[in-house]
Parts: C-alpha cells; sequence; structure tokens
C-alpha cells in the first residue's frame, strides 16, 4: 500500500510556495497544520527531510517557522518526491518462502525490476515539473471550480493567518 508523505510533503511545499508568492514566506508548523487539515507534529516530522534536503529553511522561536530554501521555479517535485519517501521503494514485493514452482523462486527479481523501471517513470515525470508548475495548475483548477475543493480556497491559502 502507498503511503501519504510524498503527498503531504507536495502539499505543504505547494502551500508555502503560495505563501512566498503572496508575501508570507515563512508558515510556523501550526500554520501549515491548518492548511493541511493535520497537526503540527506531522508536519514537522514532513519538513525534516525536506530541510535535509535543503528545500526548506527553519527558523525556530516566536517569529521562526518554514519557508522555501529556492525559488519555486527551482525545485523540482522529483526533488520532494525523493527525500520524503527515502529509500522506501514505490512498491514492496510480497515476499515468502522459495518453493520448486518456478514462477515462486524468480518473481522476487522480476518484481524488483518492475518497482526499479516504475520508479524511473515517476521521477522522470516528476522531474520535469515544479513546485511553480504546480501552482500554476492548482490556480487553474481553482478558476474552473475544481468539485475536489471550493473556488476560494487557493486564494485563501496564504492569507488565512494574516491579521
Amino acid at each position: 500500500m502507498l503511503d501519504i508523505r510524498f503527498s503531504s510533503a507536495l502539499m505543504a511545499m505547494l502551500i508555502l510556495a503560495v505563501a512566498e508568492e503572496e508575501g508570507n514566506p515563512t508558515l510556523s508548523s501550526a500554520q501549515l497544520a491548518e492548511r493541511m487539515g493535520t497537526n503540527a507534529s506531522l508536519v514537522r516530522k514532513l519538513v525534516l527531510p525536506l530541510a535535509r534536503a535543503e528545500l526548506v529553511v527553519c527558523s525556530k522561536g516566536r517569529t521562526g517557522g518554514t519557508r522555501l530554501a529556492r525559488a519555486p521555479e527551482e525545485i523540482t517535485l522529483a526533488e520532494v518526491y525523493r527525500c520524503s519517501t527515502g529509500d522506501k521503494p514505490l512498491w514492496n514485493c510480497r515476499s515468502g518462502d522459495e518453493h520448486d514452482c518456478r514462477v515462486a523462486a524468480n518473481t522476487q527479481a522480476y518484481f524488483a525490476e518492475l518497482t526499479r523501471e516504475a520508479e524511473r517513470a515517476v521521477l522522470d515525470a516528476l522531474g520535469d515539473r515544479t513546485l511553480a508548475d504546480g501552482v500554476r495548475e492548482l490556480r487553474r483548477l481553482d478558476r474552473e471550480g475544481n468539485p475536489g475543493g471550493d473556488s476560494a480556497g487557493l486564494r485563501e491559502v496564504a492569507s488565512s493567518d494574516r491579521s
């Protein structure tokens, strides 16, 4: 079963990209968590590998938070994918004892090659897209009134904590 680390990390990065565009580039883990519909503890866990990969910069203290380390045009989705998933493969092969059956004996090697091929295809597709591309696509979906969200949602992403 695929997990949600990549989609969650990507959501956090897109929120930070929109916040940067709107002049509020640093968001606390509580602000990110509110926008993502999760808790600040999970956000901090998601941000840690992004910070290690130098995709975001984190600062502590009352005015601290997380911001993008580079312009959204310079951060590919492949970078976000790689650091959010780590060494975990896209799929795991069913493990089991080797039998006298030729299929069972060779399934793990066959599946490992399929997984490598799928990973290359995913990274190729994500490597051609940047956070800036993602923000543009989100804005397009927002203008069209995407049934998956409300049409005012994106406009409120970065400005909801300003007072």
